[in-house]
């Protein structure tokens, strides 16, 4: 196939019907005639001789304009043409005229029938009308990226009409109107591009500063200085009032003033419209009530005043309100970009303000939230728990059990007897030590009796000295001497008497059969020792006694004569019962707080108890709810701390 020359002198138009004619070979579709390629390059003479029109097309932004002339060059194409329609998708689903031809502003409506035909079925309509007479109405649908986006519809005149012809101009001509909607879409990009970057600057801003205020306060002076406010305000919900939180470039402001309680108005303003609300109005704001804004307004010596909405998704949590000149006025633009920021940083001050306050915040979301899980849809698993405590709860209310007092217990015998050293002297030799059972009169430890044998020895020989003086003064009856010499003699028995005493208790032996609970001199062999050391305690095998420590919180619980049961670490499968005998009522500080000291006697005979066991005692008290019994300590603490902080 030879080259096709392009009689137009357009290069654009050139390019686009090259590139309309090449996707046809690859498509498989029916190769055009070289005439007919011809005719697709050439194109009417009319389009080459207004170069305006095609101008228009290559480098006009506006939508209208373009329209116009696209619409204009295609109807010059077509051979016959008398009237045009182009109807567009308006972004909502509603098609509505972007251009008519001859003239724009005449009356197409008769159109109207062949376009929504074409649109219901989305391929090309060709309808031969009885009014006006001997015309034909091609409809072709306008698809961009599998998406319906508007009509194109020609009248033509029957018997001039090549309607192949025609309906082949109008679809190579709408890449056109493709064109249009990639320019109209690359600036949407391009404006929600930029949007994006200024609103993740500022909630950058706002991240730096963990604590809720100061981010409010970043957010407004970093508001104010890129977009050239005199002022910025925050607010954040408080129920259903708004309140003032953070004004740009002011740490501290009174909360009463009269300004701010009118900045808080017209914050409640937007925030009970749900939507952005500025004064003056501008297009995308002209429905909204701005009453509290204009009021502003005229407070601030005419300023312009626009509020917008922060929401975490949901629901509005705060509202961002921001001052200008009125040579300044806020647009839809500033609005829209408003609006993206609020977006952004209305989650998180929010997550600030509940970390920030944790009765108010985190605990009333909490509680707010089991609420619902309990008693709004689904959740099963949680309504089934609650279920489920319930009934634990009732049958604890319902159910009774023994109340018994517990405290920590130790065993000692009934009659603990000490045994002491007699004398000062040194320990001789000590068979016995703790733990030990001894039968009465078993010697425990001996004391070294040498010098009190020698003691006796001398104090015998003086006795025998005194003895002979005495019976010498008798027979010459020299009576005075008699006397004095009686009285040394008994001097000298008694000190024998008492050398003799000491000898004999010179080994200690137990007074009774029992246990040594303590004592050990196996160590102190040849060691002096003092008169009255205590060298053993001994404890009797038929007769114990329980002390038990009561905390002062369960004192009050009781009396003498209560029964008891106690558990010892070492025989922990075996209950000793016991009752109580006496209540010390004089505390110890132990472990940390004030226990009772309360005596309790053994019951019945219990082989394997050994003085110094320890273990838990429980003291019987009377038969209760199972609830009151295992919230008493909670309730005790209840009633304490009221007490305290009560007046």
């Amino acid at each position: 196939m030879g080259t096709l020359r392009s009689p137009t002198q357009n290069p654009i138009l050139d390019a686009y019907r090259y590139k309309i004619f090449r996707q046809l070979i690859l498509s498989g579709r029916p190769v055009p005639t070289p005439e007919q390629a011809i005719e697709l390059q050439s194109g009417p003479r009319s389009s080459r001789q207004d170069p305006a029109l095609w101008s228009v097309l290559t480098r006009t932004r506006n939508a209208p304009e373009f329209c116009q002339a696209w619409l204009r060059l295609q109807c010059e194409q077509v051979t016959g043409a008398t009237a045009a329609l182009l109807l567009l998708d308006d972004g909502e689903g509603h098609f509505s005229s972007a251009a008519g031809w001859p003239d724009g502003h005449q009356d197409l409506s008769f159109l109207a029938a062949t376009a929504h035909q074409a649109l219901s079925r989305r391929t090309s309509f060709i309808d031969q009308p009885a009014m006006p007479a001997g015309t034909t109405q091609i409809g072709q649908p306008i698809e961009s990226e599998g998406r319906l986006t508007g009509v194109v519809v020609v009248e033509l005149k029957r018997t001039a009409a090549d309607i192949p012809a025609a309906i082949r101009q109008l679809r190579w001509g709408i890449g056109w109107l493709e064109l249009l909607f990639v320019r109209q879409q690359s600036a949407q990009d391009a404006t929600k591009l930029a949007r994006t970057g200024f609103a993740l600057g500022i909630l950058s801003e706002a991240q730096q500063h963990p604590a809720f205020r100061a981010s409010a306060l970043a957010i407004a002076n970093e508001i104010a200085s890129k977009l050239d406010c005199t002022n910025v305000s925050v607010g954040f919900s408080h129920g259903r009032n708004v309140r003032l939180i953070a004004m740009s470039h002011s740490a501290v402001f009174s909360q009463y003033s009269q300004i701010v309680s009118t900045i808080e108005n017209a914050m409640e303003e937007a925030a009970d419209q749900n939507a952005s609300v500025a004064f003056p109005v501008t297009p995308g704001t002209e429905r909204r009530i701005a009453l509290a804004h204009e009021d502003l307004a005229r407070r601030l010596g005419g300023a312009a005043v626009v509020s917008v909405l922060m929401t975490n998704g949901i629901k509005p949590v705060g509202v961002i309100l921001l001052e200008r000149d009125r040579s300044k006025a806020f647009d839809d633009p500033t609005i829209e970009t408003l609006e993206a920021v609020a977006a952004l940083v209305g989650p998180g001050l929010e997550t600030k303000s509940e970390t920030n306050r944790l009765i108010a915040g985190r605990a009333v979301t909490a509680i707010g939230s089991g609420v619902r899980a309990l008693f709004g849809p689904g959740r099963p698993a949680i309504k089934l728990g609650t279920v489920a405590v319930l009934a634990v709860l009732g049958w604890m209310a319902l159910a009774t059990g023994e109340f018994r007092v517990t405290a920590k217990a130790v065993v000692e015998g009934a009659i603990q007897r000490s045994i002491v050293a007699p004398f000062d002297g040194y320990v001789a030799s000590a068979p016995a030590r703790a733990g030990d059972i001894v039968d009465t009169g078993q010697v425990l430890a001996t004391l070294d009796d040498r010098e009190l044998k020698l003691e006796a020895a001398r104090w015998k020989s003086e006795r025998d000295q005194q003895a002979l003086k005495y019976s010498d003064a008798m027979s010459k009856h020299d009576r005075s001497v008699a006397l004095v010499v009686s009285a040394s003699l008994e001097q000298t028995a008694a000190q024998l008497s008492l050398v003799e005493d000491k000898l004999t208790r010179a080994a200690i032996a137990a007074p009774f059969r029992g246990v040594v609970v303590s004592g050990d001199l196996r160590q102190l062999i040849g060691s002096p020792i003092e008169k009255g050391k205590v060298l053993f305690e001994i404890a009797p095998l038929d007769a114990f006694r329980v002390i038990l420590q009561v905390d002062e919180r369960d004192i009050a619980f009781l009396t003498e004569g209560q029964q008891g049961t106690l558990v010892l670490t070492g025989l922990s499968s075996d209950a000793v019962p016991f009752n109580v005998k006496v209540i010390t009522p004089v505390a110890t500080a132990s472990e940390g707080r004030n226990q009772f000291r309360v005596e309790a006697a053994v019951q019945g005979v219990a082989p394997l108890l050994r003085p110094g066991m320890e273990g838990i005692g429980k003291i019987s008290i009377d038969r209760r709810s199972l609830l009151a019994i295992w919230t008493r300590s909670l309730i005790d603490w209840i009633h304490i701390t009221a007490w305290k902080w009560l007046p």
